[in-house]
């Protein structure tokens, strides 16, 4: 089959060991569009500087996320796969971008104000400027669409905001990224407490780790927070019972999902079987993945030269556009 031209590019942040919010928010969606799209998928290690600025366990979390990246589906042959710091690339447009951000409307980014309440004593520049970095990882490779979650939103506008005032000041060389989910609306995939999103950072124990043993992924689902059930046929379910069912519609069987929604409407719901049905479904779900990941894992050889030869491709297209940027800037001097 022949791909569209059009780029797809997205990563992730090698800050720990990948959850479920990575895989259906990210990495699904990554498998579908190698297959369609022109795509380079990054393990970005430059951008957990801000956060985690101890870099002692840095590459183990590179080469996990990468393991990941393949057992969940991704192809070197088929999309490059490289670490964000192998492209000196993006780190000079990172520059150049930054002439064009304004600290005011930096400061104003939801993930640069909560990151600051989560760490006050290492509000650092990067902190302040990862919408930018954010914006050379995109426009690096002039990518039309990008796979972001729900909380990278803000971050793909500010990315349009930077390319059209580069346009603007010194012609046209970035196009419009759009985010970009198969026509899906962006998926937030919800924490086992009720409490927003799954993430790396937050709570632990709501958060479903690819890495997580079948005990595990168990205990923490059996722990989600229920209720004593609903009172009156057909219901409103509160926000943490809508969050079981979220999760179940990522794992399980259609009919499965159907019979509990049906005990929920008619009042003879038991959440302890909801749960354990949730935590079997997902068990299955993810062992193959963890296994498959460990194993990917213990051949670090292999792994290093994927992530050389991804570089080499990435860089191929990050020189074109480069050039394109320097000579629009005026530059190139002979």
């Amino acid at each position: 089959m022949n791909k569209k031209s059009d780029i797809v590019l997205s990563g992730v942040r090698p800050t720990g060991t990948l959850h479920l919010g990575n895989y259906f928010g990210a990495l699904r969606n990554y498998v579908k569009m190698q297959e369609e799209y022109n795509c380079y998928f990054f393990i970005a290690d430059l951008h957990s500087l801000t956060t985690h600025p101890d870099t002692k366990e840095l590459k183990e979390h590179v080469l996990s996320v990468t393991a990941y990246y393949l057992a969940a589906g991704l192809d070197p042959d088929k999309s490059v796969l490289y670490c964000q710091s192998d492209l000196p690339q993006t780190t000079e447009l990172y520059l150049y971008l930054n002439m064009l951000a304004y600290k005011g409307e930096l400061e104003k980014t939801t993930t640069f104000k909560d990151k600051v309440k989560l760490q006050p004593e290492n509000v650092n520049a990067g902190l302040l400027t990862y919408p930018v970095l954010m914006a050379a990882d995109i426009l690096i490779h002039r990518a039309k669409y990008v796979p972001v979650g729900k909380d990278q939103e803000q971050h793909l506008e500010m990315t349009r905001t930077f390319g059209n005032r580069f346009n603007h000041r010194y012609g046209e060389v970035f196009p419009e990224p759009k985010a970009f989910n198969y026509g899906n609306e962006l998926l937030k995939v919800p924490s086992l407490d009720g409490a927003g999103k799954m993430s790396k950072s937050e709570n632990q124990y709501a958060t479903i780790y690819l890495s997580d043993d079948d005990d595990s992924i168990r205990k923490k689902i059996m722990k989600a927070k229920t209720d004593s059930g609903p009172t009156e046929p057909n219901s409103v379910k509160p926000d943490y019972i809508v969050n079981i069912f979220d999760l179940m519609r990522l794992v399980s069987a259609p009919a499965v999902i159907e019979k509990y929604e049906a005990a929920f409407n008619a009042c003879t719901i038991r959440y302890g079987d909801l749960k354990k049905q949730l935590a079997e479904d997902m068990v299955n779900f993810i062992s193959p993945i963890r296994q498959k990941a460990k194993d990917i894992r213990d051949n670090e050889s292999a792994l290093n030269i994927i992530l050389k030869v991804g570089a080499q491709k990435a860089a191929e297209n990050a020189q074109k556009t480069m050039q394109l940027v320097r000579s629009a800037m005026g530059l190139k001097y002979f």
